[in-house]
């Protein structure tokens, strides 16, 4: 099943197919032309130098360097031009806060609020290159704090405000931070909750620490430690509201954001100010056709890397209204989204695969009735690569039968979407993200870097250097050359291939459908079946909402596989009905050995669900059985619903 673009789409869309043949072309002027895009205070010399892996030297780490000797500021791109352009009226941001309240920014006042803020991070001292530790929930605040440290040139890392002490205080003690921005508390599923101390004991005895700036949200009654703490409203309130910018140059850090998992240490990945606002403000332009009139809402928490992109940078730096939502989908009832949809009058959607499942199984085949969604125009997905049952439920449902759905596969690491169709371009195939985009090389390779044959599974990887790519990791170059570029080194015409860690296959028209992580494949006796197809065999039925597929050791084929559940409905699935469903669509090779239904899975903040971690549950649940010590399950301050651990490991413990 394939769907064409609508015509009326195509004909006015930003970028039409012959951008395809253009990029593959000449992919340097290409990105010349995207970032011409922008306002530079002095233009590059030199579009791209590059050093790639050396295969014989591990010494030698890849190193780029974009729009060499360009100079710019990222706040004015997003800000400041669009006033200038007679367009400070726009509203900026809509947001509306979880207990409902709201407010109307326009993009002349979030120059004066971005301004107000430059200047107080500046009375604390904070100079181009200090890093910022921003620990807040989605709130107007927590965009004007970005905005202000690219205005002077800091380094921000944006933290989840749902994260530990100890993750917060690993980014503190990593980056070096000069700096913590937090709030009194914040709303969480309908409750005020006080964060305030967890920010002290994340930041209790750091040398490099200097201030702790606090947003009042919630209105508690926090510790204060004087000399250190500072409140934001008091600080920001005497600043002027005029603030001269300073321009960086091309590759000078915006931000350091971590990729989290459930074991070993978070990597930082350190995104530029010319490559990736390039990168990222092109893609959002292109891949959502982005209008002037749009209402863009990109759902995903402020610390997470789509919204990097698809909620600051991108939508901002073109000048779009988007709306900001702080809560759940779920507070204080299940249509809250579809609500925001039609009070903003939303155009674009963009979520997460997670989140259309948990709709699927609360609406079943249709929404709610007495929503008005029509001025939604064009959907968008990100996270977990999205099933095709999900993907025409999406466009039935929010879609009306007719919106295309803008499939994106990217990454932290990436900058910016990397595999997406164009709207006006591109026939969309449910289940995949379609083509790389232009200007973007992106091949399904063998072990030996070959490319592979279509409908093989393989590695996917990208094979010349682009805008958005993290430059390193934070104050470790060799891992990031060992994480990303060591596997191909010295292969193709750029001397060396960056490892997304994803499997993927293609098929004959180019189509890319992912798999999921390479280390999300599992092996029964040689046989490497995906746990994307696994489980997309199963929320394909009625009666399952959302499935976690995971490896577990067998003695005998190496490892079996395992399945966890969460039901569509109050029955619980018949297991045997769920194997069998397995071993129909699939094959018996894959058929589960055992299936579990659990209350939720356990996920990151950007709805990945955590398989490994699912893993490491089983075996524990079976050292326990047998009287051993089980294996620490490692770090899990990066799951949106921790909960969800203990309430598996109970499920497990009842068998």
């Amino acid at each position: 099943m394939r769907f064409a673009p609508p015509a009326d789409l195509a004909a006015r869309a930003n970028v039409t197919a012959e951008a395809y043949e253009r990029g593959a072309a000449d992919p340097l002027g290409f990105w010349d032309d995207a970032a011409r895009r922008l306002d530079w205070t002095t233009p590059w010399r030199r579009t791209l130098e590059w050093t790639p892996p050396d295969p014989d030297d591990p010494e030698i780490v890849p190193s780029a360097t974009w729009f060499d000797g360009g100079r710019l500021n990222v706040a004015v791109n997003c800000v400041d031009r669009h006033v200038a352009a007679g367009r400070g009226d726009t509203v900026a941001l809509y947001f509306e806060g979880e207990p409902g309240d709201r407010r109307r920014v326009t993009y002349a006042d979030l120059q004066r609020e971005v301004a107000r803020a430059a200047h107080a991070l500046t009375a604390l001292g904070i100079e181009a290159g200090d890093r910022v530790v921003v620990y807040l929930p989605v709130l107007v605040e927590t965009v004007v704090v970005a905005l202000a440290c690219a205005r002077i040139g800091a380094v921000h890392s944006l933290v989840f405000g749902g994260f530990s002490a100890e993750a917060l205080r690993f980014r503190l003690e990593d980056t070096g931070a000069k700096l913590l921005i937090t709030s009194d508390g914040q709303f969480r599923r309908g409750s005020a909750v006080e964060v305030k101390s967890t920010a002290d004991a994340a930041a209790e005895g750091l040398a490099d620490l200097e201030h702790v700036l606090v947003v009042r949200r919630t209105g508690h009654d926090v510790p204060w430690t004087s000399g250190r703490d500072v409140w934001w409203h008091e600080i920001t309130a005497g600043q002027p509201d005029v603030h001269e910018a300073d321009d960086v140059d091309a590759e000078h850090p915006l931000f350091i954001i971590y990729t989290s998992g459930t074991t070993g240490r978070p990597k930082g990945l350190v995104h530029t100010s010319g490559g990736y606002l390039a990168h990222a403000s092109w893609a959002h332009w292109a891949h959502f056709d982005a209008k002037a009139d749009d209402v863009h809402w990109c759902t995903a928490d402020l610390a997470w890397v789509t919204a990097h992109t698809y909620e600051l940078y991108g939508p901002l730096s073109n000048g779009l209204t988007q709306v900001i939502y702080e809560g759940t989908p779920d507070t204080p009832d299940r249509t809250r989204h579809l609500e925001i949809i039609e009070r903003y009058g939303v155009t674009v959607y963009y979520t997460a695969p997670t989140l259309i499942r948990t709709f699927m199984a609360w609406f079943g085949e249709s929404l709610p009735a007495g929503f008005d969604l029509s001025t939604l125009r064009l959907l968008g997905t990100v996270g977990e690569a999205i099933n095709p049952a999900a993907w025409l439920w999406f466009r039935e449902t929010f879609g009306r039968g007719e919106l295309p759905v803008v499939d994106t596969w990217w990454q932290s690491e990436t900058g910016a979407a990397m595999v997406a169709p164009l709207p006006g371009a591109t026939t969309l195939v449910p289940g995949s993200p379609t083509r790389p985009l232009p200007g973007i090389d992106v091949a399904v390779v063998d072990d030996r870097g070959a490319e592979i044959a279509p409908g093989d599974a393989g590695t996917l990887v990208v094979r010349r250097p682009w805008p958005g790519m993290a430059r390193t990791v934070w104050g470790d170059p060799a891992r990031y050359r060992s994480a990303y570029w060591s596997t191909f080194a010295g292969l193709g015409d750029w001397g060396g291939y960056y490892v997304a860690g994803d499997g993927a296959t293609r098929d004959e028209d180019g189509n890319i459908r992912i798999l999921g992580r390479l280390d999300d494949v599992v092996n029964v006796s040689g046989h490497r079946l995906s746990t994307i197809e696994i489980e997309s065999a199963l929320v394909a039925r009625d009666d399952v909402a959302e499935a976690g597929a995971t490896g577990v050791t067998d003695p005998v084929t190496g490892q079996r596989v395992v399945v966890f559940v969460v039901a569509a409905g109050h029955a619980r699935p018949d297991e045997q009905a769920l194997r069998d469903e397995v071993a129909r669509a699939i094959g018996p090779v894959a058929r589960p050995h055992r299936v579990v239904c659990v209350p939720e899975l356990p996920k990151t903040r950007s709805g990945k669900i955590l398989r490994r971690l699912l893993a490491q549950l089983w075996e524990a649940d079976l050292d326990r059985r047998a009287g051993r010590a089980p294996t620490p399950l490692g770090d899990t301050t990066s799951l949106q619903n921790p909960d969800a651990v203990a309430a598996i490991a109970q499920t497990l413990a009842a068998r």
